[in-house]
């Protein structure tokens, strides 16, 4: 007997329309609310429902229950603010349950502050890659600019060439919703991009690609395959659990702000929307920050 399609399937497919061509969100956004949209469809459908019209209360606080306590909490926030986002945009559409919407409340993730780096921990990372071989070069390339320029790993694996700008030592670097900034590259992240384009990018390359980091295979370099080499690294020069190209890039904020850097400017180098993101970076070094500020402020 043929298995039975699941309708529900076809609401989902619009929303990440609706996402992708309206709210100009990331594919890795879209692919995440996909797989967590089809693991909710699956289960309403399993109890019998064919229409998100037909949810009501009992059905999402069983969907709930599924979830378990397995995972990890943040995966739940995500799973469950995922679902209230699309039932949410059903409702705007006329297409939604009259039940009311899962509350991402109970699964709130606890406020941590990223830690950044110590300049002796940064420093054997970098150091661990090893540049006879095409990999270590990238590896080291690839750190090098998250660090060097405060990417998102997503921004620095989708960096196309026609976007890197070594004579003028600046990148182009395309951000969430497709907001662009320029931001400056220090010499020695230009030293090691230099070294990766010339004798590692070549080796790698196995067919044509416009993107800057290539896989060990010559294909585009996937976000996810970033943050297993960076983990390895983190390991391997015995930094904490946790390290990850998130912390390279707040490390890159602490450190602009410890030498001086103004919070505007950082905030733009980043690529934040609101200053507000960026004053978390303040948090960790606020007493330093403090006393940068009354050594140059002239009326102290």
């Amino acid at each position: 007997m043929e298995a039975e399609v699941n309708p529900l399937e076809d609401s989902v497919e619009w929303f990440l329309d609706h996402l992708k061509v309206e709210k100009g969100a990331s594919l890795h956004t879209v692919s995440a609310y996909a797989l967590d949209l089809k693991q909710a469809g699956g289960f309403f459908f399993a109890l019998g429902l064919r229409s998100w019209k037909q949810i009501e209360a009992p059905h999402l606080l069983a969907y709930e229950s599924s979830l378990g306590t397995k995972i990890a909490r943040t995966t739940l926030l995500r799973r469950i603010s995922a679902l209230r986002s699309f039932l949410k945009f059903l409702k705007r559409n006329g297409e939604g349950p009259e039940a009311d919407l899962p509350s991402t409340g109970g699964f709130r993730k606890p406020k941590t502050l990223p830690k950044a780096l110590l300049m002796e921990g940064l420093e054997s990372l970098l150091a661990l890659p090893d540049l006879s071989k095409p990999v270590g070069l990238r590896d080291r390339a690839l750190m090098e600019l998250v660090y060097g320029a405060g990417l998102r790993i997503s921004e620095a694996v989708d960096l196309e060439m026609s976007n890197l700008n070594l004579q003028d030592r600046t990148v182009r670097v395309i951000g969430k919703r497709g907001k662009v900034r320029n931001t400056p590259l220090p010499e020695l992240t230009i030293l090691f991009l230099e070294a990766y384009l010339k004798n590692g990018r070549p080796n790698l390359a196995k067919r044509a690609s416009s993107r800057v980091f290539l896989s060990d295979k010559g294909l585009n370099l996937l976000r996810q395959v970033a943050y297993r080499i960076i983990d390895r690294y983190a390991v391997r020069a015995g930094l904490p659990e946790g390290t990850s190209p998130h912390t390279l890039r707040h490390t890159y904020a602490v450190h602009l702000l410890k030498g001086g850097a103004d919070l505007r400017a950082v905030q733009e180098l980043l690529g934040h929307s609101s200053i507000a993101t960026t004053q978390v970076y303040t948090h960790l070094d606020m007493d330093e920050v403090r006393r940068s500020f009354l050594k140059a402020h002239p009326r102290d």
